[in-house]
C-alpha cells in the first residue's frame, strides 16, 4: 500500500512539472523574436518575386530580414575582401583566374546588395527607424566605396566594363533611361495634343476670355506631363515620394525667393479671371498704349503703333488704371473747329453739318453733335463729335481734319491762329496824332516824329513826373 501511494505521489508530480517545463520551452521561442518566410533569404530569389513576398511583412518582420540580408552581405564582402587579397599578393604577376573569381564574387555580393537595399527600402516606406535605415544604407555605401578605392585599374576597368554589359546594370540604365527619353517624347506629343482639345472645349465656353482659355489649356497641358512623368518613373520602379518631400521643402524658400514673381502671378490670374481686356485689344496700361499680345501668368506683352514690342509685368498692369480702347464696339470721335470772329457761324455750322453727314463710315445712330463750344482767344471753337465704329475711328479723325479744312477754304471760312491786339496809351496828344496822321512814318520803321526817345533801361516814365503814373 505505501508503494501505491508512492507512485501516485510521484505521477501526480510529473502531471504538474509539465506545463511549468513546457511554459519555459516556449519563452525561448518567444525571445527569437518575429519570423518571416525562409524563402526571402535565398540569394537566387528574383528581384521581382521577392518585391511581392515583402508586401505582406511587417516593421517588426522587415527589420528581422533586413538584419538577416546584412549578415548574408557581409559574408560575401568578406568573400570578395579574402580574393582581392590574393590578388595584392600576387603583385603585377597575378593569374587572369584571381581576377576572374574577384569579378564573379563581386557580382555576386551585387546581386545580394540589390536585395539588401530592396528590404531596407520596405522597411522605410512602413515606418521603419530612421536612424537604423541610415545605418543599413551607411553599410552598403562605405562597403562600396572602399573597395573602388582600394582597387586596382585593372580590376576597376574590367569591373566596369562587367557591369555595362550585364543586363541587372548597366543594361537595365541603359533601358531605363530610354524609356524615360522616349516616355518624355511621348508625353510631350499627347500633352500637346490634349491640350489642343483642351483649348477647342474652352473655346466653346460661353463668356470666357481668349487669355483665360490660353492658361486653362496650359494648366491642362503641365497637368499632363506631370502625372504621365509620375506613372513613368512607377513603372520603372524609380520611388517619387523624396520628390513630393523636396517639392514641399522648396516650396518655402521659392515663396521667400521669388515674392514680386508671385505678385505677378497672382496680378496674372486677376487679370485673366475678370477680363479688363483680351487678346488683340488695343489698351493704356502703366503709361503704355498698344495692342495686347498675350497674357502669360507673369507679364503681359503689347504690341505699340509704331511695332514696339512692350513686356510689362503683370503686377504693374493690375496696380493701375486700365483703358480699353477697343472694348466697345463704337466710339466717338472729338474734334475741335476753330472759326475768326469776323466769320458767319451759321455758315461754318452748315459746312460742318454737310462734311460729317457726307463721310459713309460716320454713323447716323447716335447722331453727330455739332455745337459751339467756346469763345476763344482767337476763335469761335465748334465742337464736332461723331460716333463711328471702333475700328474705324481713325480713318474718321483724320478724313474729317482734311475735309473739314478743304470746305472752311472752298467757303472763304478762315481757321485763325493764336494773335494778340496791341492797344498804346500816350500822354502827349501831339505825338500821338502822328502815329495815324500824315506824319507818321509810312514804313513802319523808326520812331514816330515826335514820340520819346527813351534810353535804354529807362522804365517809361515821363521826364515831369518822376514815378510814371498820372
Amino acid at each position: 500500500m505505501k508503494n501505491i501511494v508512492t507512485a501516485l505521489l510521484l505521477v501526480l508530480g510529473l502531471v504538474l512539472a509539465m506545463p511549468l517545463q513546457a511554459q519555459d520551452a516556449a519563452e525561448p521561442a518567444a525571445e527569437e523574436g518575429p519570423t518571416f518566410p525562409a524563402v526571402l533569404t535565398d540569394t537566387g530569389l528574383s528581384i521581382e518575386e521577392m518585391k511581392l513576398r515583402l508586401i505582406p511583412l511587417t516593421v517588426d518582420q522587415l527589420e528581422a530580414l533586413a538584419q538577416e540580408w546584412l549578415g548574408i552581405v557581409q559574408t560575401q564582402t568578406q568573400a570578395v575582401a579574402d580574393a582581392q587579397i590574393a590578388v595584392l599578393n600576387a603583385g603585377d604577376n597575378a593569374p587572369d583566374a584571381l581576377r576572374t573569381r574577384v569579378e564573379e564574387l563581386s557580382d555576386e555580393r551585387q546581386r545580394g546588395f540589390a536585395r539588401y537595399s530592396l528590404v531596407v527600402d520596405g522597411y522605410q516606406k512602413k515606418g521603419g527607424d530612421e536612424a537604423t535605415v541610415d545605418q543599413f544604407r551607411a553599410y552598403r555605401t562605405a562597403i562600396i566605396v572602399e573597395e573602388k578605392q582600394n582597387a586596382d585599374l585593372q580590376t576597376l576597368a574590367t569591373q566596369a566594363l562587367r557591369w555595362a554589359t550585364q543586363r541587372d546594370g548597366g543594361i537595365q540604365l541603359g533601358i531605363q533611361v530610354g524609356t524615360v527619353v522616349a516616355a518624355f517624347l511621348g508625353l510631350l506629343i499627347v500633352a500637346k495634343t490634349v491640350r489642343g482639345f483642351a483649348r477647342r472645349g474652352f473655346g466653346k465656353v460661353r463668356n470666357l476670355s481668349k487669355l483665360l482659355q490660353a492658361f486653362l489649356s496650359l494648366v491642362v497641358y503641365w497637368i499632363t506631363m506631370a502625372f504621365g512623368l509620375m506613372i513613368v518613373l512607377s513603372m520603372l520602379g524609380i520611388d517619387i515620394t523624396p520628390v513630393f518631400a523636396l517639392v514641399g521643402g522648396l516650396s518655402f524658400i521659392v515663396a521667400f525667393a521669388f515674392q514680386d514673381t508671385l505678385g505677378n502671378l497672382a496680378a496674372g490670374l486677376m487679370i485673366m479671371f475678370n477680363r479688363p481686356f483680351d487678346e488683340g485689344d488695343y489698351v493704356t496700361v502703366a503709361g503704355t498704349g498698344g495692342t495686347v499680345k498675350s497674357v502669360s501668368v507673369v507679364s503681359t506683352t503689347v504690341t505699340t503703333p509704331d511695332n514696339q514690342v512692350i513686356v510689362i509685368p503683370n503686377s504693374k498692369v493690375w496696380g493701375d488704371v486700365i483703358t480699353n480702347v477697343t472694348a466697345s464696339t463704337t466710339r466717338r470721335v472729338d474734334l475741335v473747329f476753330g472759326i475768326s470772329y469776323e466769320d458767319s457761324i451759321a455758315d461754318a455750322q452748315r459746312i460742318l453739318e454737310e462734311v460729317v453727314h457726307a463721310h459713309p463710315l460716320v454713323l447716323s445712330d447716335p447722331e453727330p453733335v455739332i455745337r459751339v463750344n467756346a469763345l476763344g482767344a482767337s476763335s469761335v471753337d465748334f465742337i464736332c463729335r461723331p460716333w463711328a465704329r471702333s475700328a474705324d475711328y481713325w480713318s474718321i479723325y483724320w478724313d474729317l481734319t482734311r475735309q473739314v479744312k478743304e470746305a472752311f477754304d472752298a467757303a472763304g471760312i478762315s481757321i485763325p491762329y493764336p494773335q494778340t491786339d496791341m492797344h498804346l496809351h500816350v500822354r502827349n496828344a501831339a505825338a500821338a496824332a502822328t502815329l495815324t496822321g500824315p506824319e507818321a512814318s509810312g514804313d513802319g520803321i523808326g520812331r514816330p516824329k515826335g514820340a520819346p526817345d527813351f534810353g535804354t533801361g529807362d522804365d517809361g516814365a515821363d521826364a515831369d513826373s518822376g514815378d510814371g503814373r498820372d
